[in-house]
């Protein structure tokens, strides 16, 4: 279509041989895709290279602080496989940043001050077909900047990078709910401009400016956290269904809750049934969701199960956010994205206009028999587990749980993943473990057992939920008047893309050590950054679940 776009791509787990992808991506993504996404971070660099100068003047342009947000979460793993899209946003960009840019020398001369003439990235003009627009973004690619600058330095550029796109994505569901902070879109351009400028190339820099990343991220899941309790309740322990119901159905996956609430209205009284998959099944245990009693349950496994899983749904199929991968001709014309998500070929939903989708799902054979009632329980929020944190604490001390262990984070393909599940089967029963994301499926439905009333298994929510994760943990701290890394928890996470690796810089930024990480090192931490993360924190890969539990338990 556009010739043959190069392509470098290392931001998931799951790049190719755990190097990078150079033909096209494991994840689908094609080279154009690649160049035309490094091109849309380039562009929105070069906006916030004159955002954040017209910030320190006293400037603001709205449009462009909720824009850089969407613009970054588009290019995560998983989410927007959509040129036409791209090419869109690109332009979105550049059109944004010619207002910013007017807007500050405006304000330079009020000021009496000379405006700078910015070159690079706040200089872009991008071409008007697909194939030169291609071009320029290859012209942009990591590659490039790994010959110019070597591994290190554009490994740890690549950190920060990625840990304001992981946080674009929490920014952007907060903003969606209503819930934005000024200091939040101030840092978003102050750390876009910084990688822009030549001194951005200090190590010591860079790891500083990635932990600021994670202390901002802190905030923005807190606006996240306020944001859906605000609209749809506290999280409550809840029984979920996991098999079938007969009827016509629509299967939600992806991570925004408002999405699922305004489909759940658009479906009332329709006869269609709603089911949760992925990141969606905490949405059972929100109040103001499920009170839609057609909101039934919660259908298939992780993200990486869908090509089988939504085949074999005999409904429509709705994609929020991430993560997508290619689908089969079998489902193609049921599948439907909105938002930031997009796969070429496949209807968009703009607007939250869901008739096309309810339409496809009565059009759809649905399911013809009820399934077993079997049942799994969400909703282990920091409100629901800090209600009991009196007793957990009792339990505690008189011995009957001796460790917490946090195991979550993101699901995913690749060979290794297993670990998760033999892990948390080899956890003692005197033991409880916290889990999150969807890396949660590799044992969720197993059952734990309980200790005194207490589940031995305390499923927190998505990953847009780690913040409830950290409240319990901070929290359970304050009630042994110790700090976390004085609390008998272990931190074992499994991370797949970008929203992980900001929570990753969270937990560093909140100074809480020796988490063990899987199943395998980011290709763009290089064994000289990851020797400064040990140093500091004593981050480490995982082994095998027996060496890592004698390790965590040692004789005890």
């Amino acid at each position: 279509m556009y010739g043959r776009a190069r392509m470098f791509c290392y931001q998931c787990d799951q790049t190719a041989k755990g190097q990078g992808c150079t033909v096209r991506g494991v994840c689908g993504k094609e080279p154009e895709t690649a160049a035309l996404q490094d091109l849309l971070v380039h562009a929105v660099e070069g906006l916030s290279m004159y955002a954040h100068r017209a910030r320190e003047l006293g400037v603001r342009e709205a449009e462009a602080d909720v824009f850089v947000p969407e613009a970054l979460f588009a290019t995560l793993t998983n989410v927007n496989f959509d040129p036409d899209r791209f090419r869109e946003l690109i332009f979105r960009a550049c059109g944004l940043r010619e207002r910013v840019r007017k807007a500050y020398e405006e304000a330079a001369r009020e000021a009496g001050r000379s405006a700078e003439s910015l070159g690079g990235a706040a200089a872009l003009d991008p071409a008007d077909s697909l194939a030169d627009l291609v071009e320029q973004g290859e012209a942009v690619s990591i590659a490039g900047r790994k010959a110019r600058l070597g591994e290190d330095v554009t490994g740890l550029q690549e950190l920060l990078t990625y840990g304001l796109k992981g946080m674009a994505a929490y920014a952007y569901h907060a903003q969606l709910l209503g819930f934005e902070e000024e200091g939040v879109y101030a840092f978003f351009h102050e750390a876009l401009d910084y990688l822009t400028r030549e001194e951005a190339q200090a190590a010591e820099d860079l790891l500083g400016w990635a932990l600021r990343c994670g202390e901002v991220n802190l905030r923005v899941m807190e606006l996240l956290d306020a944001a859906h309790t605000a609209n749809f309740g506290d999280p409550e322990p809840t029984q979920v269904r996991i098999e079938p119901v007969k009827g016509k159905a629509i299967l939600v996956s992806g991570h925004d809750l408002m999405d699922l609430k305004e489909l759940l209205e658009q479906t009332k009284g329709k006869g269609v049934n709603v089911y949760t998959h992925g990141e969606m099944l905490p949405a059972h245990a929100y109040p103001g969701l499920k009170k839609y009693k057609h909101l039934v349950g919660n259908y298939g496994g992780a993200w990486q199960q869908q090509r089988e899983e939504f085949e074999a749904f005999p409904g429509a199929i709705l994609m929020t956010t991430n993560c997508i991968q290619a689908p089969k001709e079998s489902y193609q014309a049921r599948i439907f994205t909105t938002s930031v998500a997009g796969w070429p070929g496949v209807t968009h939903i703009t607007d939250r206009d869901f008739a096309p989708v309810i339409e496809a799902a009565k059009e759809a054979d649905g399911f013809t028999e009820d399934g077993p009632d079997k049942r799994i329980t969400v909703g282990f929020g920091h409100a629901a587990v800090m209600k009991v944190a009196g007793h957990v604490v009792d339990l505690v001390k008189s011995g009957k749980i001796r460790h917490f262990f946090l195991v979550g984070g993101c699901d995913g393909a690749k060979p290794g993943r297993s670990y998760y599940t033999d892990f948390a089967k080899a956890v003692p029963e005197d033991s409880v473990i916290l889990t999150l994301a969807c890396g949660k499926y590799r044992f969720n439905k197993l059952d734990f057992g309980e200790i005194e009333g207490v589940p031995r298994l305390l499923d927190v929510g998505q990953c847009n939920d780690a913040y409830s994760a950290i409240r319990i943990a901070t929290g359970l701290a304050e009630a042994f008047e110790t700090d976390v890394n004085g609390l008998p928890l272990s931190l074992i996470v499994s991370w797949f893309e970008q929203k992980a690796v900001v929570i990753l810089l969270t937990l560093l930024h909140l100074g809480i050590r020796d988490i063990r990480l899987g199943p395998s090192l980011p290709a763009f931490v290089t064994p000289a950054a990851l020797g400064v993360l040990q140093e500091k924190f004593n981050v480490m890969p995982i082994t095998t679940p027996e060496e890592d539990l004698a390790a965590i338990l040692g004789g005890s």
